[in-house]
């Protein structure tokens, strides 16, 4: 999938923004082709990207890797229902476990089980590798550490 087009393409307006729209496409092609080389591993642990979004986010929570279903919302892009679906999916196969909240029987907190914890670390250990050949046969050192704070920063933007 080539999404990167050239900014004197036919295909875009020239009304728009000529640093923008090439630099837009630059990011959503760099963004495909990261999704790209992480879907083999992923298909290893049999974890759509939205799975696996949610095993890593609780697993980057504090000790007990816990959180609400509104925590979580609130650090992975899905909606309230594909989130049920997704922490049925993963309570039924045992990667989590979803229990009442002690003060709030309106909140089922999730938690990473043991087996959760273990296979999203090998699957993280998996995709940061492929990611790291796809970027290291791409980019030097510099270019990464440059790529990295440019990215940091666009990302702290608002």
């Amino acid at each position: 999938m080539n999404v990167v087009a050239d900014q004197d393409s036919p295909r875009w307006d020239h009304s728009l923004d000529s640093r923008v729209v090439p630099l837009f496409l630059a990011l959503q092609g760099a963004r495909a082709r990261s999704l790209e080389t992480m879907r083999p591993v992923l298909a290893r642990y049999d974890l759509s990207l939205a799975e696996f979004d949610v095993l890593a986010t609780l697993r980057n929570a504090p000790p007990p890797h816990e959180l609400t279903p509104s925590q979580l919302q609130a650090e992975v892009v899905i909606t309230s229902g594909g989130l049920t679906k997704v922490m049925l999916h993963l309570e039924g196969r045992g990667l989590v476990l979803r229990r009442l909240a002690a003060d709030d029987a309106r909140v089922k907190p999730a938690a990473l089980t043991p087996a959760g914890a273990a296979q999203i670390e090998a699957a993280m250990a998996e995709v940061v590798a492929a990611t790291g050949a796809w970027l290291r046969a791409a980019l030097s050192d510099a270019e990464m550490a440059r790529l990295q704070t440019v990215l940091a920063r666009l990302a702290g933007a608002g």
